[in-house]
Formats: structure tokens, C-alpha cells, sequence
């Protein structure tokens, strides 16, 4: 549409130009050039066609047929030596190009005839030889159905090409999102680098991991901005210089807080045409998260081996203890007494294994506890306390310190029984024996929130020990089963408490301390527990 408002205007030039030097005006001819200009300047402004595809549109149809009477016209009135044939180009390209190939055979065809008229008519009237204009115009009307033909294909082409990438760019915008998407919900970090450490991206996980509290790195950002982040610059430094893809494991110390301890994965990325810098692609995973599968690994594979494990030793075992027994009424040596006496020990130590084992597949299986169990904390730590010192004659090593009055907690009596017991056995296996050697204590740490610790004035615990304190099968003594503190972990998770460790110093003494920290029971049981109470009476 430009193309034919640049024509119309070129051509009222022309006329301008040509009465300029002298050449007598064609006032027809003037006024065809005006009114073709107006018609294109309309036709530029408000209509606004559409490709005809494989249908015709009536504006197509007389923008072109406008084109064709205009030339005719200016073909017809020419008073100079000027030849305004090769205008007839223009609708035949218009036709080609916009519309399917019957529309531009038949603008060429209606371009042929015109030319043939027109020679006709001025042959008619003496303007020159019939056979020779008959001649040229035949030329150029082969030309304008050749000029139709080689148009029409080379716009479908570019058409079919214009939609291929049109496609291409949507698939390829899709890919990115899709590939944006799982980056960003991926529990791995992900970190993109280039040669002079600038983070590019980053990853909701891979900034997780690198930030210190609640403080949020937007990309792009320096990866020599934190002091804490100069293992992750060495370590991309390195991938760059060896130009090969390299892992470890780091430590992210940020001021104040414990350092988090990572595994990464560097991976260099190449430009094949050259065209693009290379980047560094850091993998980032938090070694925590890692041992916690492996120990849900662990878990899931004793818990199907727990089955299997009572039937093949439950049993036996009962008729070894039930043979023993029935042994030991005939002996009256005190020798073979005492070996009877070491086999009863042993059956019973494995009886207590395989009973544990059994309650932690249970455990795995049963439902979360009711959040409507609730117990008086501190009455039911006194208890429990005073039972076991005096089954286990320790009444002198033990103190109670109870301080959260008639608070109550969301747990069970029998639970929490084991729980403590459990505790205090192993408190007392590393004890020093002295006078009030261990402690219970119970104590608010805020409005509704009780902790219960289990003190001891045993010796430290190994690094590697305290490690794996929690875990199954784990113990730093040969005849243990070491399910003693994971039951209590199970025990505490299924309640929504939180058991813990940590060394501590009671009247000028360092100990070992495990504590809970329990959740607050149900408000209308903790209220209405005294009520509930005298009812049971």
C-alpha cells in the first residue's frame, strides 16, 4: 500500500515535471494521476483488507481493479513519449502476492488484453505497424504471467516459512518455560556463572542454600560478594581454567549461624559456533538432606526385613528359653547353674531386640497420634522418675527438678513412659555413679511450651557419635541394640516433639543432656483437665 501511494505521488510529479520542461499538459492524464492518489491514499488510511488465501476479497479485488483502469487510462491518454506500461507490474504483483494464483493469472490475463486492445486501437489509427505493437504487447504480457507465476510461489514459500518459525519461536518459548519451570521446582540448586563470577541465574533452592537467615539474592549478583561463598568461586574458578567439570565438598560458614555443608557439581558449558561465552553450571545439594534419604532408605529396608525377623527368631528363641528353664530345675551344679543363668540373659537381650524391632515397624505403620492426648508434665515426670530409681536402685543419683505447674502436653502416659526410661538407662549406662549424678527436669521455655531434659555427668561423646546419635543399629557399645534413642526419636516425631542433644553444665559440672520439647496439648483439655479429672473419681 506505501508502494502505490509512492507511485500516485511520483506520478503527479511527473506531470508537474513534465509541463516544467515544456512539455504540452495532458489535463486527462492530470486528473487520472489526482484521483489514483486520492484512491491510494484512502485505501492506505481506512481499509484494512486481508489476504485472500484461497477465497477472494471484494477490497483485494477493486484495490487491483482500481490499478489496472488507472494505467489503462494513463496507457490511453499518454500525450509524450512516455511508456506507463511497465506500471501494470504493480497490480499484477499486488494479485501474486496477496491472493492465490488464479487471482494473479487473471490480473496478468486482464493485463494482456488491455495491452492488446490498446495496440489494436493504435494501430487502427495509423499510430504505427498492427503486427509489430500486437508483437510487444503479447511480450509483455508473457512477462506479466511469468512475473505472476515466480511471485505467487515465492509468497507461499515465504508464508510457509513465516508460519514454520512462528512455530519454531512457540516451541521454543514453550521449551524455555518447561525448562524454567522444573529448574525452578527442582530441591537441587542450580547456579549459572559466567568466566568473571557473576551469577546469571539461580534457582529458588540454590539461593536457599546460599543465603544466610531470611536475606535474598536476586541474579544477577558477584559470587565474591559474600566471604562465605569464596569455596563456590574457587571451585568455578578451577572449571574454567582446567576446562572440565569438577566436584566437592564445601563449607558455607555465614557469621553466627552453623556452617551448612554441601556437595557441588561443576559443569562447563561450550559454544560450538563461537558465538556465545561459555558459562558455568554449578549443581548445589545439601549434605543433610542427602543423609536423611539414606536414612529413609534404611528405615524402609528394616522395616520390611522386621516381619521376616520375628518369625524366623521370636520363636526359636521362645523354645530356647523354655528348654533353658526347664534345665536349669535339674542342675545342681553351680557351674552349669551359672552358664543357664548367661543363656537366660542372652535369650532375653534378644527377645528385647526383636520386641523393638517389632515397635518400630508398628510405629511406621500406625497413623499419627491424636492431638486430643493430654498428660500433666510435670506430675508424670515425677512419677515415671521416682519408678524407675527405685527399680534400679538409684534413688541417690537421681534428682527431680519440676517447674511448669499444671501445664499439660500432647502425649501418651505410657509413651512418655518409655521415652524417659529409655533416657535414663542410658544415662545411667555413662554415669560417673556419684551422688546426684543425673537430673529430670521440666521447665517453661515459652507461654504453653514445656521442655523436659534427662541431665548426666558422663564423659563427652565423640564427634562421629553424636553424628548418629538417632539412628538405628547405631551404638558405641557392642552388646547394645542401639534403638534405644531411635525409638525416642519415633516416639517424640509422632507427637510432634522435638528430642536433642547438647553438652551442659549443672552446679560447676559439664554433662550430656537430651531434651524434648513438647507440644502444647488441646486449650480446651489443658483448661478443663482438673474437671475431666474429678469426673474419672
Amino acid at each position: 500500500m506505501d508502494a502505490r501511494v509512492a507511485i500516485a505521488a511520483v506520478l503527479v510529479m511527473l506531470q508537474g515535471a513534465l509541463q516544467a520542461l515544456g512539455t504540452p499538459l495532458n489535463h486527462w492524464t492530470l486528473a487520472v494521476c489526482i484521483a489514483y492518489l486520492c484512491s491510494t491514499l484512502a485505501v492506505r488510511i481506512w481499509a484494512h483488507p486481508r489476504p485472500p488465501g484461497r477465497t477472494f476479497d471484494r477490497l483485494w479485488v477493486l484495490t487491483i481493479g482500481m490499478d489496472v483502469i488507472a494505467f489503462s487510462l494513463l496507457n490511453f491518454f499518454q500525450a509524450s513519449s512516455l511508456n506507463y506500461t511497465p506500471l501494470f507490474a504493480l497490480p499484477v504483483l499486488l494479485a501474486s502476492i496477496l491472493g492465490p494464483i488464479l487471482l494473479a493469472f487473471g490480473t496478468a490475463a486482464s493485463v494482456t488484453l488491455l495491452l492488446l486492445a490498446d495496440a489494436s486501437w493504435t494501430s487502427m489509427h495509423g499510430a504505427g505497424d498492427l503486427n509489430a505493437r500486437l508483437l510487444q504487447a503479447a511480450l509483455s504480457g508473457s512477462g506479466f504471467f511469468l512475473v505472476a507465476l515466480l511471485a505467487n510461489q515465492l509468497a507461499l514459500r515465504l508464508a510457509r516459512e513465516e508460519n514454520l518459525l512462528k512455530k519454531s519461536q512457540s516451541a521454543a518459548r514453550m521449551q524455555i518455560e518447561v525448562n524454567e519451570l522444573v529448574v525452578a521446582t527442582l530441591a537441587e540448586g542450580v547456579l549459572v556463572m559466567d568466566v568473571s563470577g557473576i551469577v546469571r541465574s539461580a534457582n529458588p533452592a540454590a539461593r536457599r542454600l546460599l543465603a544466610a537467615q531470611d536475606m535474598i539474592y536476586p541474579a544477577p549478583f558477584r559470587l565474591a560478594a559474600q566471604t562465605a561463598w569464596q569455596p563456590l568461586s574457587e571451585l568455578m574458578q578451577r572449571t574454567f581454567t582446567l576446562q572440565s567439570a569438577q566436584e566437592g565438598h564445601i563449607s558455607l560458614v555465614h557469621p553466627g549461624l552453623n556452617a551448612r555443608r554441601l556437595q557441588v557439581r561443576s559443569r562447563l558449558t561450550t559454544s560450538r559456533d563461537g558465538l556465545h561465552e561459555s558459562l558455568c553450571v554449578m549443581f548445589l545439594e545439601d549434605l543433610r538432606e542427602m543423609e536423611a534419604r539414606v536414612r529413609i532408605e534404611k528405615l524402609a529396608a528394616m522395616g520390611r526385613m522386621s516381619a521376616a525377623v520375628a518369625h524366623e527368631i521370636r520363636n526359636p528363641l521362645a523354645a530356647i528359653s523354655q528348654a533353658n528353664a526347664l534345665l536349669e530345675e535339674d542342675l545342681h551344679d553351680a557351674g552349669q547353674r551359672q552358664l543357664s543363668r548367661m543363656i537366660a540373659q542372652n535369650a532375653q537381650r534378644l527377645a528385647k531386640i526383636v520386641d523393638e524391632v517389632l515397635n518400630i515397624s508398628r510405629a511406621q505403620q500406625q497413623i499419627p497420634a491424636p492431638q486430643n492426648t493430654a498428660l500433666r508434665l510435670d506430675e508424670a515426670a515425677r512419677r515415671i522418675a521416682n519408678d524407675w530409681a527405685r527399680q534400679n536402685a538409684a534413688s541417690g543419683q537421681l534428682r527431680i527438678s519440676t517447674d511448669t505447674g499444671n501445664l499439660a502436653i500432647c502425649f501418651d502416659d505410657d509413651h512418655l513412659r518409655r521415652l524417659m526410661v529409655n533416657l535414663l538407662d542410658n544415662a545411667l549406662r555413662y554415669t560417673s555413679g556419684s551422688a546426684q549424678a543425673m537430673e529430670v527436669s521440666t521447665h517453661l521455655v515459652a507461654p504453653g511450651q514445656a521442655r523436659l531434659a534427662v541431665w548426666s555427668d558422663g564423659q563427652p561423646l565423640e564427634e562421629t557419635v553424636q553424628t548418629h546419635l538417632f539412628e538405628p543399629f547405631f551404638s558405641s557399645e557392642s552388646r547394645s541394640s542401639g534403638l534405644g534413642l531411635y525409638i525416642c526419636r519415633e516416639l517424640c516425631e509422632r507427637y510432634g516433639a522435638l528430642i536433642g542433644y547438647q553438652r551442659v553444665l549443672r552446679e560447676d559440672i559439664q554433662g550430656n543432656e537430651f531434651f524434648i520439647m513438647f507440644q502444647p496439648a488441646s486449650p480446651f483439655l489443658g483448661e478443663y483437665l482438673p474437671c475431666l479429672d474429678s469426673i474419672l473419681v
